[in-house]
């Protein structure tokens, strides 16, 4: 039986943010969902959109919202992000000093409605995150260090999609696989084949001349 393989077309490529917010209207009813990359320049250097822009794009769209806080200790976030219209609120394993913090932000996730991930650097190990996949909805695995956009894929990753996989049919899980980084048609069917189920595609989508025939090549995988 085919997969049914989503895209979540991100915000990363765009600039101004009156042009993210058409985008959005764009991408309603063509992409699954649109990957709000958040960024506080202290997690990560550069420092992007806000909960202010994500209620904005909320009032002028229906897109689903895949919000990913690439911030500093985001406990403090969640209430505004899921006011904001956050569908999935996903943090970075990284970004805890203390670890039991990321427990109580992944139960806060839940407690505002919202569908709750966890995302890691190509360097973290699969098993310093396997005590919270129980309790997750989606793992997004980083195929580029976060932060930059128009990085290349680090092949390495593939291997650890295959292991999230084997974990969420051995275990019964029901976490999604979203891989966010280098994706193209090429590396696109490499990470479908070792089980991922969302594909986040920046510069890929943004700047191709068919926006939509590049969405349906890569949901049609």
């Amino acid at each position: 039986m085919k997969k049914n393989i989503m895209v979540s077309v991100s915000t990363d490529p765009i600039e101004n943010y009156q042009d993210i917010v058409d985008y959005a209207s764009q991408m309603q009813g063509n992409a699954d969902f649109l990957h709000c990359d958040v960024m506080d320049g202290v997690f990560v250097k550069r420092k992007t959109i806000n909960s202010q822009l994500i209620s904005n794009i909320n009032s002028n769209s229906l897109i689903m919202l895949d919000v990913h806080l690439m911030c500093d200790e985001p406990l403090k976030d969640i209430k505004e992000y899921a006011r904001a219209g956050a569908n999935i609120i996903t943090v970075h394993y990284e970004a805890f000093k203390d670890k039991s913090k990321l427990q109580k932000c992944i139960e806060e996730i839940h407690e505002q409605g919202c569908l709750a991930g966890l995302a890691f650097n190509p360097q973290t190990p699969i098993n310093e995150i396997k005590i919270y996949l129980y309790n997750l909805d989606l793992v997004l695995v980083m195929g580029v260090v976060a932060g930059e956009s128009g990085q290349k894929f680090m092949p390495e990753v593939l291997e650890k999609i295959k292991e999230l996989d084997k974990i969420r049919l051995s275990n019964n899980f029901s976490y999604k696989i979203e891989v966010d980084g280098g994706i193209n048609q090429e590396t696109a069917e490499k990470v479908v084949k070792c089980g991922a189920d969302i594909l986040v595609s920046g510069s890929y989508v943004y700047k191709s001349k068919d926006k939509l025939k590049t969405i349906k090549s890569l949901q049609n995988i």
